[in-house]
């Protein structure tokens, strides 16, 4: 059965988030996919076909108070 478990990576060795419903020494096939950014995953949602930086500018604008949570 495919499982998608996070992990992180450290001194050589892959840390679990949380246990996983497997047998002690049972043997399994590992894919690593780097996990991305919620920017880089979101990219090209919004249609914007301008320059990034100008982009970025505008989210950071305290004019436009976009960072801004309600």
């Amino acid at each position: 059965m495919p499982m998608e478990i996070s992990a992180t990576y450290e001194n050589g060795v892959l840390k679990l988030d949380s246990p996983i419903p497997l047998q002690e020494h049972q043997r399994v096939k590992v894919t690593v996919h780097e996990e991305i950014s919620r920017a880089e995953s979101s990219y090209g949602l919004l249609g914007w076909t301008g320059d990034p930086e100008i982009l970025r500018k505008i989210a950071e604008d305290d004019e436009f108070g976009v960072l801004e949570s309600p």
